[in-house]
């Protein structure tokens, strides 16, 4: 067995590790366990009672925070010239196509979010081997393929997310930073929350949302009661 370090075993003595809180107590003892010298990411991670084998049982969707996720968004726009000009007045970071394209096909992803228009998807297809593993995939259910980039791109920078489901039935989602205060991480932890309520496949049985923990970059995770949410 792993032997704690003097912070990890600190910070596990600030609560009950086997007690489900409520999302306000969660966020509260979230901000006292995180110890990193830098502004750590708070994530929360909820288990669904679904079967990702099944397409009917796939919840993927997207949400804007309403307090954004606290880090900065590197957006890329794949578009003709003047969806670009648009895409740069909005906000993005880079835009373009070909000389893009090409950067990625050798590998190049130092992005964090790419939009593109449905007109240049046959090019930017070809790109799944590179953006599919990493998850930057342009998809239409996500908001990333369209003809308003400049709304898509605000969306991003303001704090739009997309999540989905992964083999373990699990959503991870980011809900800001340590820095952020309780009542911000707790009105984004609920509408990530709000949002997978919502997309509950007909197909599912029994307790849909099964568990809920959040944690920050290093920081043990604390569990959430999810009666609540599926009540």
């Amino acid at each position: 067995m792993a032997t704690l370090t003097k912070k990890r075993k600190a910070a596990v003595e600030k609560f009950d590790g086997t007690k489900l809180y409520d999302l306000t107590q969660a966020t509260q003892i979230v901000k006292q366990v995180s110890t990193t010298k830098f502004d750590a990411t708070v994530d929360i991670a909820v288990r669904l009672g679904v079967d990702p084998k099944k397409s009917t049982e796939m919840v993927r969707g997207t949400v804007s925070l309403p307090h954004g996720t606290g880090r900065t968004v590197k957006v890329l726009v794949l578009a003709d010239p003047a969806k670009c000009e648009e895409a740069l007045a909005a906000g993005a970071d880079m835009a373009g196509l070909d000389d893009y394209v090409e950067k990625i096909k050798g590998g190049w992803t130092d992005v964090d979010v790419i939009i593109c228009t449905p007109a240049v998807m046959a090019k930017v297809g070809a790109l799944g081997r590179v953006l599919g593993p990493r998850g930057l995939m342009p998809n239409p259910k996500t908001g990333t393929v369209t003809m308003d980039v400049a709304k898509a791109t605000k969306e991003v920078k303001a704090g739009k997310i997309d999540f989905k489901v992964d083999k373990s039935g699990i959503i991870h989602a980011v809900i800001g930073k340590a820095s952020f205060d309780v009542t911000k991480l707790t009105e984004n932890a609920q509408e990530i929350l709000q949002a997978l309520v919502k997309l509950k496949p007909s197909t599912a049985k029994g307790a849909y949302i099964k568990s809920i923990n959040i944690s920050s970059t290093m920081s043990p995770g604390i569990k959430v009661d999810p009666r609540v949410v599926n009540a």
